[in-house]
């Protein structure tokens, strides 16, 4: 053989040996590459041909009030589901589940036609029904436990709480921002199928081993539900489009209760509207109107521009601001400081306002927290709107002065009042006071927490003293006067901006009453805001009675003590009143008599001698827009007297202060501090 052809024998071996080389090298790598690297992917793909996994919603940490009463809970329910490919007479099948379930048959059918391997047929039925299912005995038709959210309370705190969905994931509020860790263990139901995809074994649920945690809240569920039956029947009455009531501890800033009207009931969610989920205390802003004036004051009383006697002229209810003017419910002249706020004068307010300079009071609108979110742990909360220094005109930097022209949310506006109250130091509000794990053991816990000082404590007692006249005799609000405690308050009276026009609206107004109580020792803020109230806008009589209910209410319930002194005084006063009330004169019984008289025949009423409020009442209930022209007594009417009431929709009344220069007028003493307590709740 020659030396060439063995070279070449040589070469063709190696080359050969190469090749095997080079192929043993490609399975051995391939190999390693399905058998380490893509071991887990490869092993559930090969799962996924023969085990079938279907995931059942995961359990939920309860949520507990302050007191550890249940506001939201987790209970066992049975669920039924089906295997198409498992049941051959499906017909017969539908219609003894459709019998025992309650359903129609043809429901049922649809989903056993399905071309899948399972599905659900009735989930979160009640205990009955899935033991009539049980005992059918059917095949590929199984009964597993699921839970279910509960809120026994129905619609006690459901804005705050919120609600799950059908797998048991948050969907608002609480539920929805803390739906990480109130979520427990996903559940797993295993089922295992043959090579033609039939299966042959379902295993029980698995739970993944994932630990849920419960909340405590600083809610107290007592209080929450009598702020909610209070603010219900005031939007009822008044006729309203919607309200708020927030009761806060002004000293930890802890929220005892945050009610909102309309109400919704979280165990059927889906009965109601979206717009009634809402939680309007944190979502809505509006325009507050005359309750800015405290914070007004407080500001100007910090930075010494003025003192409570500082006297300014209210220019008979009528002040000019570049191309504006503005204008007071009641003609004033010279009143100071206090008078001011007590009598709720906007041109007064705006004479403060100038004297401060708007840059210094958008400073301390911002400290007291306006136009910026409060900090607390609930979803969709909004900042509202105050108008930089560079951006406002000399309209803008008078309307804020009495609350328009800026916006805000009821929490802001009753944390803002929280720091007047507990002496110039402004809280962040909270309702999650812990988060306790499945042992009991708190492994989050919420303290209070001190935001930044806004004015002295010289300054906020001197805010509070002037504020307890608002609720006393020459006040706006002595409607939310509650008796033996010294209260402090401010009403607000604010007007919409209607869309359409995009100008304030004549009808559509916001009326507010915040205060605090005791008010030498502050306990409860309570926040009460009406949205859109028919008839009679003002906050004194609209919002004030909702104050007083809730706030007597709670301080009996918190076990505060009365003054004393207070409540005796009162009641003493009362007796003395009507121990000092004569009889009406005769004339006066005529008047009242012609007046029903009139009222029968459908003619309008002789209003003469009445006093404001009075007249208001009863124009109200005659369905007539009154339009009340100075104070004190009615003297004149137009249309007149016996006009009548068909296609009657206002009547313009004119009032005159009492005199007592003869025998009749004497007679009608009583009937005059009626109509001073009228004239004063009306008063913004």
């Amino acid at each position: 053989m020659k030396v060439k052809e063995k070279k070449w024998i040589r070469v063709r071996i190696y080359l050969v040996a190469i090749f095997f080389l080079l192929g043993l090298g490609t399975v051995l790598a391939r190999a390693y590459q399905l058998q380490i690297l893509e071991r887990a992917h490869l092993r559930s793909i090969a799962r996924q041909g023969y085990v079938g996994v279907i995931k059942l919603p995961p359990q939920r940490g309860t949520i507990y009030e302050r007191e550890g009463h249940e506001l939201a809970l987790s209970v066992e329910v049975a669920s039924v589901y089906a295997h198409p490919k498992r049941i051959e007479k499906k017909g017969i099948t539908a219609k003894k589940l459709a019998k025992a379930l309650g359903e129609n048959p043809d429901s049922v059918l649809k989903l056993l036609n399905r071309r899948r391997s399972f599905v659900w047929i009735k989930r979160r039925i009640p205990p009955g029904r899935a033991r009539k299912v049980m005992a059918l005995g059917l095949q590929g038709v199984g009964v597993t436990k699921e839970t279910r959210r509960f809120y026994p309370g129905k619609e006690i705190a459901a804005h705050l709480i919120g609600f799950v969905g059908t797998d048991n994931q948050g969907l608002e509020g609480l539920e929805r921002k803390y739906d990480e860790i109130l979520r427990g263990s996903q559940y797993s139901l295993i089922q295992m199928r043959d090579a033609l995809g039939r299966l042959f074994s379902v295993s029980r649920p698995i739970p993944s081993g994932h630990r849920m945690h419960d909340l405590r809240l600083t809610i107290d569920k007592d209080i929450q539900y009598k702020a909610q039956q209070a603010l219900k029947a005031a939007v009822e009455r008044c006729g309203a489009k919607a309200g708020h009531c927030i009761v806060v501890d002004p000293m930890t800033g802890e929220i005892l209760a945050m009610a909102v009207v309309p109400e919704f009931n979280p165990n059927s969610f889906l009965d109601y509207k979206p717009y009634q989920w809402r939680n309007r205390a944190i979502t809505d802003c509006y325009e507050p109107g005359s309750t800015m004036k405290v914070f007004l004051l407080a500001a100007s009383l910090e930075e010494n521009v003025v003192s409570p006697l500082t006297r300014f002229d209210c220019e008979q209810g009528m002040c000019q601001v570049a191309d504006h003017v503005i204008r007071d419910t009641h003609r004033y002249g010279l009143l100071s400081v206090s008078e001011i706020v007590v009598r709720s004068s906007n041109i007064g307010a705006v004479k403060i306002a100038q004297r401060l300079g708007y840059e210094r009071l958008y400073d301390y609108l911002k400290k007291f927290g306006f136009g910026q979110k409060t900090g607390v742990e609930l979803i969709g909360e909004r900042s509202g709107f105050v108008r930089p220094p560079d951006r406002a005109g000399p309209v803008d930097r008078a309307t804020v002065a009495f609350g328009q022209g800026m916006t805000a949310t009821s929490l802001q506006l009753a944390m803002a009042m929280a720091a007047i109250a507990n002496g110039g130091r402004l809280m962040r509000p909270y309702v999650v006071s812990s988060i306790v794990d499945e042992s009991g053991k708190v492994v989050d816990k919420t303290y209070p927490k001190f935001v930044r000082r806004v004015v002295s404590a010289q300054t906020a007692a001197k805010v509070s003293r002037i504020l307890e006249g608002v609720v006393g005799e020459g006040g706006t609000g002595p409607q939310a006067s509650i008796r033996g405690f010294r209260v402090a308050g401010k009403t607000g009276t604010a007007q919409k901006v209607d869309p359409r026009t995009r100008t304030y609206s004549n009808t559509k107004h916001v009326a507010t009453f915040v205060g605090y109580v005791p008010a030498d020792r502050p306990k409860l803020v309570i926040l009460v805001m009406i949205d859109e109230p028919k008839g009679i806008p003002y906050g004194g009589v609209v919002a004030g009675p909702v104050f007083r209910e809730v706030g007597q209410w709670s301080l009996n319930y918190l076990r505060v003590s009365p003054q004393i002194r207070m409540a005796e005084g009162l009641e003493a006063g009362k007796e003395n009143v009507t121990q000092r009330t004569p009889k009406p004169s005769a004339r006066a019984v005529k008047r009242s008599t012609r007046s029903k008289l009139h009222v029968k025949m459908g003619l309008l009423p002789d209003f003469s001698g009445l006093g404001m409020r009075e007249v208001l009442c009863k124009g109200k209930s005659l369905g007539l827009k009154v339009v009340p022209k100075g104070t004190g007594l009615a003297v004149h009417q137009e249309p007149r007297p016996g006009s009548p009431l068909r296609n009657m929709t206002k009547v313009i009344v004119r009032f005159r202060p009492p005199t007592y220069q003869n025998t009749e007028a004497m007679s009608q003493g009583s009937m005059g501090k009626e109509d001073a307590a009228g004239r004063l709740a009306q008063r913004n």
